[in-house]
C-alpha cells in the first residue's frame, strides 16, 4: 500500500539523523528522469527541516543505445557525471549527496567519496524505504558479520542443490551496508543489511548450482529450473541448464566482455525485516530488489566489477544473485547454515 508524505518525511529525518546531518551542512539531491517524486519531495523537506542548505542537481539519463531495461543496474557504463566538471564540482563541495539517480560502480562516485563527501543511495519505492528503515542495531549486526569476514582466509559455500564453492579472501577490504552514512567519505544504500568482500583475484573455484527460487538481478526473476556454473581461476567458465540458463547466457553475451564473468562481491544478508518473497509482489520496473539482496541468511554473490573495493576490474555488466538454503563457512566455521543466519552460541 502507499505511504503518506508524513511517513516519508519522518523516515528521511530518521535516516538523516543517523547520518549525522548538521545544520548549515550542504546537501545535494541528485536526480534524473527515473527519480521517485515522493522520495524526492520528502527528502527536500526533511533535509531542510534539519537546517541543511539543500540543492537539487537534475541530470538527463545516458546510455540509451545500450539499454537492456529501465533498471539502473542493467548497464554500468558512463554516467551523467562523466566529463561533467560543473556537476562534479558541486557534488564534491557538498557534505552529503542523496543519490536518487544511481551512481554505483562509477569512477565519478569514487572521486566524490575521496573528497570526503558522503553519498546515500535511495531508489527503492517509498513503502520499501519505510518498512526497511535502518537502525543502530542493523549497523551492529552488519559489523559483526564483516568482522568475521575480515578475520577469515577462506569462504566456503555449499548447498544440498550441489553448490561447492571455495573463495579465498583477504586481498580486498570488507564492506558494510547498513543503510546510512555516518562517516565522511562513506557510501551506503538505504535499504540494506549485508556485509561482503571480494575473493582474491583469480582464486575462486568450484561449482555453483542455482536452485529453483534463487533470484537473478537485474532480471528480477525467480529461477524455475536449476542453473549450474563452473568457476575456475576466479571466473565463471560455463553456465548450463534450461531456459533460465539460456536467458542469462544471452544477456551476458550481449556485453561482449570476458570481465563480466568474474566473481565479484561475496557475502550474506543480515536484514531480518527483508523478505525473499517481496520481489514477486512488484512489477519489474518498480523496484531494485533490495529485499532480495538483504534478506537474512541469503548467500549473495555477484559477477562483474571489483573497483568498488579498490580493484582494477570494470565492466558494464553486473549480475547480483541472492541464493537461498546455502551454508556459508569461514575457515571451517558456519556463519549461515542452510539459509539460516547464525548468531551468538550458534557460531561456536
Amino acid at each position: 500500500m502507499p505511504v503518506s508524505d508524513a511517513d516519508m518525511v519522518r523516515a528521511w529525518t530518521h535516516v538523516l539523523t543517523l547520518s549525522k546531518l548538521k545544520p548549515q551542512e550542504v546537501v545535494t539531491v541528485l536526480t534524473s528522469d527515473g527519480t521517485h517524486p515522493q522520495t524526492l519531495r520528502t527528502a527536500l523537506i526533511a533535509a531542510s527541516n534539519l537546517g541543511a542548505r539543500v540543492n537539487r542537481l537534475d541530470l538527463p539519463p545516458v546510455n540509451a543505445e545500450h539499454a537492456h531495461s529501465r533498471d539502473s543496474l542493467a548497464y554500468l557504463g558512463t554516467t551523467p557525471l562523466t566529463g561533467n566538471r560543473a556537476a562534479m564540482a558541486a557534488l564534491k563541495e557538498s557534505d552529503l549527496v542523496l543519490d536518487l539517480m544511481t551512481l554505483l560502480f562509477s569512477p565519478e562516485q569514487m572521486e566524490i567519496l575521496e573528497s570526503g563527501t558522503k553519498i546515500l543511495l535511495a531508489v527503492e519505492p517509498p513503502e520499501v524505504l519505510v518498512r526497511l528503515l535502518p537502525s543502530l542495531e542493523d549497523k551492529a549486526t552488519v559489523g559483526e558479520a564483516t568482522a568475521l569476514l575480515k578475520a577469515a582466509k577462506e569462504m566456503h559455500v555449499t548447498s544440498r542443490a550441489g553448490t561447492d564453492l571455495r573463495l579465498p579472501i583477504g586481498e580486498f577490504p570488507t564492506v558494510q551496508e547498513y543503510g546510512f552514512v555516518d562517516e565522511p567519505g562513506r557510501w551506503d544504500h538505504w535499504p540494506s543489511g549485508f556485509g561482503f568482500t571480494f575473493p582474491n583475484e583469480g582464486q575462486a573455484s568450484g561449482r555453483i548450482v542455482l536452485d529453483k527460487g534463487d533470484i537473478l538481478l537485474p532480471m528480477k526473476s525467480y529461477l524455475t529450473s536449476p542453473i549450474e556454473m563452473t568457476v575456475e581461476k576466479g571466473y565463471v567458465t560455463a553456465i548450463t541448464g534450461g531456459l533460465d540458463a539460456d536467458l542469462l547466457n544471452d544477456y551476458m553475451d550481449a556485453f561482449a566482455d570476458p570481465e563480466a564473468y568474474a566473481i565479484s562481491h561475496i557475502g550474506w544478508g543480515t536484514q531480518k525485516r527483508a523478505r525473499w518473497s517481496t520481489l514477486g509482489l512488484y512489477d519489474r520496473e518498480q523496484t531494485l530488489g533490495m529485499d532480495a539482496r538483504a534478506f537474512a541468511g541469503n548467500f549473495l554473490f555477484s559477477l562483474g566489477p571489483n573497483n568498488e573495493a579498490g580493484g582494477s576490474r570494470t565492466t558494464a555488466c553486473h549480475i547480483d544473485i541472492p541464493m537461498r538454503n546455502c551454508t556459508v563457512s569461514l575457515d571451517g566455521r558456519a556463519v549461515v547454515r542452510e539459509g539460516k543466519l547464525l548468531a551468538g552460541k550458534e557460531l561456536a
